[in-house]
């Protein structure tokens, strides 16, 4: 894990750090709702681990806390998720092969695909991706047990402004990338197809669309 780390771009490193940290505090905020609803501790700590999407696991609980049919809440939350197909297209690098690839997958989200995006490197994203990844399914399930623990004292992250750290540290990842007139021209094609889709689609689907956009019109360019 050392090396993995001294891999990392240095730059990257703090943002990593940032980015499990937030993802630790809105995971105790999903322990503490889940426990408070009268789930079992295991389940949502469990679900944390098999699943690692915290949005599809939100709306999830929320579907079933609700008294909707658990079938619903999973398809639900593979509706959400279904942007992670495009996500693995736009790093297929990271994965490597065999099992290792199957394993590597399991780490696929925002976060770790934003941080591999902005490396320099074939080698330097791989690191990152692992990274983050590895960090996040520590920091998830450790937080929503922490939280569970805590209960109700664990207020809404959104109380912390936990909710404005991953857009703002993902916004920090593309700002490099966008000095490129290739890269602002994808950018707002899938920023106009998200907004103009938002009113019309569950939450996911517009993001799918916005990189549909990306995809379209940035020129696919490779790294060694």
């Amino acid at each position: 894990m050392r090396s993995l780390w001294r891999t990392v771009d240095r730059p990257t490193r703090p943002v990593i750090t940032a980015l499990c940290v937030a993802v630790a505090v809105a995971g105790s905020s999903y322990g503490a709702t889940a426990v408070a609803a009268g789930l079992p501790l295991w389940f949502p700590v469990a679900l944390g681990v098999l699943v690692l999407a915290g949005g599809s696991e939100f709306l999830f609980l929320g579907i079933v806390v609700a008294g909707g049919s658990p079938i619903a809440a999973l398809l639900a939350g593979l509706l959400v998720n279904v942007r992670h197909i495009a996500y693995g297209l736009s790093v297929p690098d990271v994965f490597g092969t065999g099992w290792r690839r199957v394993r590597r997958a399991h780490l696929l989200n925002d976060e770790t695909v934003a941080v591999a995006l902005g490396q320099r490197t074939a080698t330097q994203s791989r690191a990152a991706y692992l990274a983050c990844g590895l960090g996040i399914l520590a920091a998830w399930p450790a937080g929503t047990f922490l939280g569970g623990l805590a209960g109700s004292a664990i207020p809404d992250p959104g109380a912390f402004g936990v909710d404005a750290v991953f857009p703002a540290v993902l916004l920090a990842l593309i700002m490099p990338a966008l000095s490129a007139p290739a890269v602002r021209r994808g950018a707002l094609a899938g920023a106009a197809l998200a907004l103009a889709a938002t009113p019309f689609l569950p939450p996911g689907l517009p993001i799918l669309l916005a990189t549909a956009g990306v995809v379209l019109t940035i020129p696919r360019t490779g790294r060694r």
